[in-house]
């Protein structure tokens, strides 16, 4: 398969990097100033799961530049959503591209059917600890590198599994998802308090869990996206929400979350996107969600400053 990377950020770097290692071809579709980047420094990744480094790193700053592409793992942040990045991959998507979306939330995916068509849209969600550095390469923390993937329109079967004989042959876990509705919502719920509170309080996830009002904050998040998941049709439950606890607890103590180390850089970072597209769904479901409203209230403000 002929892979395009829509964003050679840690995570687009990361996994399109990894399937590069495996032999597949790779191009990273990027900005002029990370393409500048990648010429002069390469890309590297550093990993407990094993370094890498790509020797024939093929870039693109136009999607008119690419000849062949059979899916796109778009791994760019919610607030890149332009109507510029939508005419990117249209030009894609008539080259024959399927969109493979990283992005975390859930509002992006009815953006990106009602922009590309419900047919050229699956549905991802990534689970990974990774950042860049100073020059550009991947800083991955954990062992945790999955990739969870699904059709969200039958036509989408076919190529799930050729993406799943691809992950299988890369140093990275490629899950194919048979309810990858569920996996978004449970990821979102997930990412929603991590992010939350991490970011709200500048936090790593060892001292929210060693501080029991912390982490009972974190918990009461994780029931409000229960519910705003419920009310929109998809079946989260208590389970999911002590998996969730669980799952976090597996990271290392210093971990935080990439909106917490957007902030820490003075980048941008995803408050709307993230809490403030749970609390427009939550109005429209007449729902309440105070702990996230406080959380958004919080770190609104470093999003304002940083535009």
């Amino acid at each position: 398969m002929n892979i395009v990377v829509l964003g050679a950020g840690a995570i687009g770097a990361y996994f399109g990097g990894r399937c590069e290692e495996a032999g597949h071809s790779v191009q990273f579709l990027v900005r002029s100033g990370r393409a500048e980047q990648l010429r002069n420094n390469g890309l590297k990744l550093y990993s407990p799961c094993g370094d890498y480094e790509i020797q024939n790193l093929h870039l693109a700053e136009r999607p008119e530049e690419i000849e062949q592409v059979d899916v796109v793992i778009l791994a760019v942040k919610g607030y890149h959503l332009t109507s510029e990045l939508m005419d990117d991959l249209k030009v894609l998507v008539e080259k024959g591209a399927m969109i493979l979306p990283l992005l975390n939330g859930i509002e992006h995916i009815e953006a990106l059917q009602d922009e590309l068509g419900e047919e050229h849209v699956m549905g991802g969600l990534c689970y990974i600890i990774s950042t860049l550095d100073e020059n550009g390469h991947v800083i991955h923390n954990s062992h945790q590198h999955d990739l969870i993937f699904g059709p969200l329109h039958p036509s989408q079967e076919k190529v799930c599994n050729e993406l799943e004989d691809l992950f299988d042959e890369a140093n990275m876990a490629g899950v194919l998802s048979s309810n990858i509705l569920l996996g978004l919502w449970n990821k979102y719920m997930i990412i929603t308090a991590f992010a939350g509170v991490t970011t709200a309080g500048n936090l790593t996830l060892g001292t929210i869990q060693e501080t029991s009002n912390t982490m009972k904050l974190a918990e009461e998040v994780l029931h409000e996206m229960k519910l705003l998941a419920i009310a929109q049709g998809v079946n989260l439950n208590n389970g999911h929400v002590e998996k969730a606890k669980e799952l976090l607890s597996q990271f290392p103590d210093e971990a935080t979350s990439s909106m917490n180390q957007d902030r820490r850089k003075g980048m941008q970072i995803e408050a709307d996107h993230l809490l403030g597209g749970a609390i427009r769904l939550a109005e429209k479901e007449g729902l309440k969600l105070p702990h996230i409203e406080t959380l958004y209230a919080l770190v609104k403000p470093y999003e304002l400053e940083m535009k």
